[in-house]
């Protein structure tokens, strides 16, 4: 049974993720773990405009978030009535990812699914703080859904990688749970420079073929391209609608994540995009 942790701020965009996850996991049974949390900050500047003191408005905003859960639980589950999935709520005082961070190790967490809100210029770091802060920061797996994307059943994904990675990922066996499921066809993108795969490379790629067996999975090779611009190439090429990408110490990955460069691929994807931590990440 998979515990999923749906982190949710009541938003429009939040929900579309979390209507994402139960029909992406459908055929799964599952434990969602519906999160919301506030601070301080959250009812203090309410507390100045008004007669209310500081307990009589924490009150206020634990009971909304915990009528908010309720009510989140409630509709999903009246939509979609599905006997394989079970929700717990946790209304919690606390900022995001301290929260989550706690809630990984409590409850056995295998994924984080979230929304990701598109936006330009300046606004890119607030708006997206919560979905990238989450992806650097918890060590666990993390799909991040673009707001407003309509569910569609993963049939053609995409994963670059550089074969720079561990097989004892322990994340590893949710992707191929993933394509197991959907009937997907894995893409696997190598990007490189004028340098061909070393052995190391080639051995990870062996073992990745043999892993994802029987799911049909097809190869493809990029020279002297940006690796952005050659999963903006593919996503449009093949109609790619879901992407992964293993995020690695200090690797360019990490690098690149955080500049306005990867819109395409954080801020601005047009298609949910699943993050796994290298086993070096998950050790930190």
């Amino acid at each position: 049974m998979k515990n999923i942790l749906l982190p949710t701020d009541f938003s429009d965009n939040a929900y579309n993720a979390i209507e994402y996850a139960v029909q992406l996991f459908e055929n799964e049974e599952c434990v969602f773990h519906l999160l919301n949390t506030y601070t301080p900050i959250s009812y203090s500047m309410a507390t100045l405009g008004s007669g209310f003191d500081t307990m009589m408005m924490a009150e206020v905003t634990r009971n909304n978030s915990e009528n908010g859960l309720m009510e989140i639980e409630e509709k999903i589950k009246e939509k979609y009535n599905n006997p394989k999935h079970t929700f717990q709520r946790q209304s919690s005082f606390n900022l995001l990812i301290n929260e989550i961070e706690t809630i990984i190790k409590a409850r056995n967490i295998d994924l984080i699914v979230m929304g990701t809100k598109g936006a330009t210029g300046a606004q890119e770091i607030f708006l997206g703080t919560n979905t990238v802060y989450t992806i650097k920061k918890a060590k666990c797996a993390v799909i991040a859904v673009p707001q407003k994307y309509t569910y569609s059943v993963p049939r053609d994904m995409l994963f670059p990688t550089d074969f720079k990675f561990s097989m004892e990922n322990n994340y590893l066996p949710v992707l191929r749970e993933i394509c197991v499921s959907h009937n997907s066809l894995l893409r696997v993108l190598n990007v490189y420079l004028g340098k061909p795969l070393d052995s190391s490379q080639q051995n990870t790629k062996k073992k990745l073929e043999d892993f994802i067996k029987p799911i049909p999975c097809v190869f493809h090779e990029k020279e002297d391209m940006d690796i952005t611009d050659a999963v903006e190439e593919f996503q449009i090429k093949y109609k790619i609608d879901f992407l992964i990408m293993i995020q690695n110490k200090h690797s360019i990955f990490e690098n690149l994540l955080f500049k306005p460069v990867v819109n395409q691929m954080v801020y601005h994807t047009n298609v949910p995009f699943m993050v796994i931590p290298s086993v070096d990440l998950q050790k930190d």
